[in-house]
């Protein structure tokens, strides 16, 4: 298991666990659990589609190549960061 998968399954007992102290009775704790087991499994989820996946090929012309270069977890193959410099978007391509 990933980090990723533990703090999923992490979070995920934690707002299992406070939606059962709710439906009980306890609502003080309960709602610490559900409220911080909440916002840590919609971050975690928000996180994949918020970061942008890594391209194969070079973003095309206008783009400007930076030094900002990273190994990536999942490939462990080298990244290169392209930013647009009109708009300032990013683009991360596999080298």
């Amino acid at each position: 298991m990933n980090l990723r998968g533990a703090v999923l399954a992490i979070a995920g007992l934690c707002f299992g666990a406070g939606l059962w102290a709710l439906v009980s009775g306890a609502f003080p704790p309960a709602f610490v659990f559900v409220f911080w087991g909440g916002i840590i499994l919609l971050g975690t989820l928000y996180e994949r589609v918020r970061y942008k996946q890594i391209q194969a090929g070079s973003p095309g012309p206008g783009w400007e190549r930076t030094t900002e270069r990273f190994i990536d977890d999942e490939t462990g193959k080298p990244v290169t960061v392209y930013v647009e410099p009109v708009s300032g978007e990013r683009r991360y391509v596999q080298e």
